[in-house]
């Protein structure tokens, strides 16, 4: 069978696997989602095994520390997916609820009702954890899932969906819910997105590349998780002990995540006082600094910025530092050279913070808080597909709720319309 008619069959089969999950009740999914947990923990060895293959061929073909540990499964890793797996059994189901009510003069009864989506696709790169998450989560909202995981990861994805299959099998996990595209060839990512009629959605988590092939060959509805180009500014007000962690957090916790801080303005009334601290603090932490001209006339151990390091995501222990004279200022680059994702203002201001809030353009906008906490669990909502940086149907986590569309249901007593 040609990739073609081999992407028509996963679709048709998806289909066929949504209108069966439909009719699944709550009680009913999450004995299936403990399945699940309970087959991830007994196949701990076996997925790890395979996890390990993959870290010999990306070592092999040169991957970078960041995009290793992006891949890597470790217990604790592997913990917190059997938990996350199993903290949705503990969440309200959104199928089937209420959104609104009413009743017309007429006597019509007409109400809002969350429904799925149907039939979703998710394409993302290196985490292998996105697996789970994605099929659980979508499992969850009874939606039929075709997961397409890169190509270094492809033995960790395989043995965690075999695995998620046979344990919700047992349970009653209809057949085909989900599926994973197990070829590497790039084009299959492009027959995807065109499954008119058979996918309903499609959502890519990963890098500039991947989101631009995605939306420009979609014959279908796009979701963009796209990069995490995340700016701080350092506002003239800030509380500079506490701007300091915040920065060295939302940096160094993680630096290979979206979430993660790649950028810091900083106010010139402080810039002073405050780069040198900076700079010092990071560099111990081994935080290579690229920063402009007038951060460079403060701290001249800086290396220069080029103009394209203000619109990188490195996903690395990289950042680029500058100087901005307002707030206005730093507002407009960070909407001009942000992705929309996460940025933050470290500020005792409350004018200040209430400005920023308005005027920065991104899903998630904070004040005195590292931007770390972009996350689905971080935010109450349990595990989520990713981070929405649209602005349509879905933005920022994207989680149980953003997973469903809704539909109308309307009751009559012999009403016509004259």
């Amino acid at each position: 069978m040609n990739l073609h008619d081999t992407m028509l069959q996963m679709g048709d089969q998806a289909v066929t696997a949504a209108r069966q999950l439909a009719t699944l009740g709550s009680r009913r999914k999450n004995i299936i989602l403990e399945a699940m947990a309970e087959s991830l923990e007994a196949n701990r060895d076996r997925i790890k095994e395979a996890n390990a293959r993959d870290m010999a061929a990306g070592r092999e073909a040169g991957l970078s520390d960041a995009m290793l540990d992006r891949l890597l499964l470790t217990d604790k890793r592997m913990d917190s997916m059997i938990s996350g797996v199993r903290a949705l059994i503990g969440l309200k189901d959104p199928v089937g609820q209420r959104i609104s009510r009413w009743i017309r003069p007429n006597g019509l009864v007409i109400q809002k009702i969350r429904t799925p989506i149907g039939v979703i696709g998710i394409i993302f790169e290196s985490r292998p954890n996105v697996t789970v998450d994605s099929a659980a989560l979508c499992f969850k909202t009874s939606n039929a899932v075709i997961l397409r995981g890169g190509k270094e990861a492809l033995e960790s994805n395989k043995a965690l969906v075999d695995t998620l299959q046979a344990g919700g099998t047992r349970k009653g996990l209809p057949a085909n819910a989900i599926q994973l595209i197990t070829t590497t060839d790039y084009d299959a990512i492009r027959e995807l997105v065109q499954l008119q009629g058979r996918v309903d959605l499609v959502i890519p988590r990963g890098g500039e590349k991947l989101i631009r092939a995605v939306t420009e060959q979609a014959h279908v509805p796009v979701i963009k998780h796209y990069k995490g180009v995340c700016y701080a500014f350092v506002d003239e007000s800030a509380d500079q002990a506490k701007a300091l962690d915040i920065i060295e957090n939302s940096k160094c916790s993680r630096p290979g995540v979206c979430n993660a801080l790649e950028k810091v303005l900083v106010h010139e009334k402080i810039a002073a006082e405050f780069l040198p601290k900076l700079a010092a603090r990071l560099t111990d932490k081994r935080v290579e600094l690229r920063a402009d001209e007038a951060s460079r006339a403060i701290v001249p151990a800086l290396a220069p910025a080029a103009p394209a390091d203000w619109d990188e995501e490195y996903l690395d222990l990289v950042m680029t530092i500058g100087v901005v004279p307002t707030l206005e200022a730093a507002i407009a680059h960070i909407n001009r050279h942000g992705s929309h994702h996460s940025d933050a203002i470290l500020a005792e201001d409350t004018k200040a913070q209430d400005k920023f809030f308005a005027e920065v353009d991104s899903a998630c906008v904070y004040a005195n808080a590292s931007t770390r906490f972009t996350d689905g669990g971080e935010f109450g909502m349990g595990a989520e597909i990713g981070i929405s940086t649209d602005k349509l149907h879905a933005r920022g986590p994207m989680a149980l709720e953003e997973l469903t569309t809704y539909k109308y249901t309307i009751h009559g007593t012999g009403q016509i319309r004259s």
